[in-house]
C-alpha cells in the first residue's frame, strides 16, 4: 500500500468522524428543543420555574444522553461518575486529616522558605523595642548616657584571660567564626562551625532573605565587595572622617533628602562627642564582626567556597586581635559602631542596643538552659610580643 492510499483513507475516516459528530449534535439539539416547555408569561409561574430549573436541567441532560448514547455507554458513564465521586471523597478526607502547615507546604513548596522569612521579618519589625528608652524619650544626649552606662555594664562582665594561639589554624579558625557571635546570636545561628544552619531549603531561603533585605547583597560579587569594604575601610574610616570634619556640611554631597541630612548631622555630633575617648581603631569590632558574618553567610549560600570563607575569617581574626584586647572590648566596639550606624540612619537606637547587650551577655555568661557561653569557653588571643625569638 503506497503513501497516497494511506493518506486518502485517513482523510475519508476523518470526514466520516466529523459527519457522525455533526449528526449527534443535531440530534441532541432537536431533543433538547422537544423537551423544552412552552414559555409562561405569568410572574407566579416564573418564580416556580426558576426554583425548579436546576433539577429540570439535570433531568433533561440525562434524557438527552439516554437517547444519544446506547445503554452500555450510559452504564459505563454512571460507573465512571461513581468512581469520580469516590476519589473526591477520598481527597476531602485526606485534606481534613493534614495540618495547615502541611497544606501550605504542598501549595507553596520551597517558596515557604521565602514566606517564612518574610513573616519573621514582619514580626521582628512589629515587635516592641528591646530594653531601653521609649522612642519618644530618645534624644542624642540620652543615647550617649545609655551607651556609657551600657559600656560600663559590659566592662563588669566576666571574661577568661587571653591565651596564646601561636600559629594553630584551628584556634584562629574558631576565633574567626566566633567574631560573628553577636549577629549569629541575634539570628539564632549556630556557632559550632562554618555553616550557620543545616542545609534545609527553608533555612537557606531565610538566610538569603536576611542577606538581601539587610545588606542588599544578591551574589558573589556584591558579597566580596562588601566584605572588602568592611575589612579595608568600613566604619573605621567613616568615623575618622566624621571626627576630622569641621561641620556636618563637609560630609554631605548635596543629594541627601531631609532625613539623610538629619542622619549625617546626628552621626557627626556623635563622632565629635566621642573622638577624644575612642580612636577610629575602636571601630574594628563593628567592622570585623559584620564582615565575619557575611563570610559565613556567603559560604552557606554557596557564593564563596569554604576555603575562601576561612581565608577571609583568618584575615579578620588578625585585625581584631591586633586592634582589640578581648571579647568585652569587641562587644563595646560593636555597640559603639551600632549606635553611630543607627544615628546615621536617623533611626531609634535604644532597643537595638538592648538586643546587642543581651547577645553579648549570652555569649560571655551563657543562658539558664545551658546554651550560649561560646566566648566564655574560648579565650581571646593574647597579643603577640614584638621582637624576634630564637
Amino acid at each position: 500500500m503506497d503513501i497516497n492510499e494511506i493518506m486518502n483513507r485517513a482523510k475519508a475516516a476523518q470526514a466520516q468522524a466529523l459527519e457522525s459528530l455533526h449528526k449527534a449534535e443535531e440530534k441532541s439539539e432537536a431533543l433538547a428543543a422537544s423537551l423544552s416547555p412552552e414559555p409562561d408569561a405569568s410572574p407566579q409561574n416564573n418564580a416556580a420555574l426558576e426554583a425548579e430549573q436546576p433539577a429540570a436541567n439535570a433531568r433533561r441532560q440525562v434524557e438527552i444522553l439516554g437517547q444519544v448514547f446506547d445503554a452500555q455507554t450510559m452504564a459505563q458513564m454512571a460507573a465512571d461518575q461513581e468512581q469520580l465521586q469516590l476519589m473526591i471523597n477520598q481527597r476531602v478526607a485526606e485534606a481534613a486529616s493534614v495540618s495547615t502547615e502541611a497544606v501550605m507546604n504542598q501549595l507553596f513548596g520551597e517558596d515557604m522558605g521565602v514566606l517564612a522569612a518574610a513573616l519573621e521579618t514582619l514580626a521582628m519589625e512589629n515587635e516592641e523595642e528591646g530594653p531601653g528608652l521609649d522612642e519618644e524619650d530618645e534624644t542624642d544626649d540620652t543615647l550617649y548616657v545609655l551607651l556609657d552606662e551600657t559600656m560600663a555594664r559590659l566592662e563588669a562582665l566576666p571574661e577568661p584571660a587571653p591565651t596564646e594561639y601561636g600559629r594553630d589554624p584551628e584556634l584562629w579558625g574558631r576565633f574567626g567564626i566566633l567574631l560573628s557571635g553577636i549577629v549569629s546570636t541575634l539570628n539564632d545561628h549556630s556557632l559550632d562551625g562554618l555553616d550557620v544552619e543545616e542545609h534545609i531549603p527553608v533555612l537557606e531561603q531565610q538566610a538569603l532573605s536576611v542577606v538581601r533585605r539587610s545588606w542588599g547583597i544578591d551574589g558573589r560579587g556584591e558579597l566580596l565587595e562588601t566584605i572588602r569594604y568592611l575589612s579595608q575601610a568600613g566604619y573605621t574610616e567613616r568615623y575618622r572622617f566624621y571626627c576630622e570634619a569641621e561641620s556636618p556640611e563637609e560630609l554631605m554631597t548635596g543629594d541627601e533628602d531631609e532625613d539623610d541630612r538629619e542622619g549625617v548631622i546626628r552621626a557627626w555630633a556623635f563622632a565629635q562627642h566621642y573622638k577624644v575617648r575612642y580612636t577610629p581603631a575602636f571601630m574594628a569590632g563593628w567592622d570585623t564582626g559584620r564582615a565575619a558574618m557575611l563570610a559565613r553567610w556567603g559560604s552557606y549560600l554557596g557564593w564563596i567556597t569554604p576555603e575562601e570563607a576561612q581565608g577571609i575569617l583568618w584575615d579578620l581574626a588578625q585585625r581584631a586581635a591586633q586592634d582589640l584586647g578581648g571579647w568585652r572590648e569587641f562587644a563595646q566596639s560593636y555597640l559603639f559602631g551600632g549606635l553611630m550606624w543607627k544615628m546615621l540612619c536617623n533611626s531609634p537606637a535604644a532597643g537595638y542596643l538592648g538586643y546587642l547587650v543581651d547577645a553579648t551577655t549570652s555569649l560571655l555568661m551563657g543562658k539558664a538552659d545551658g546554651s550560649g557561653g561560646q566566648w566564655r569557653d574560648f579565650p581571646w588571643p593574647a597579643r603577640r610580643k614584638l621582637g624576634f625569638t630564637l
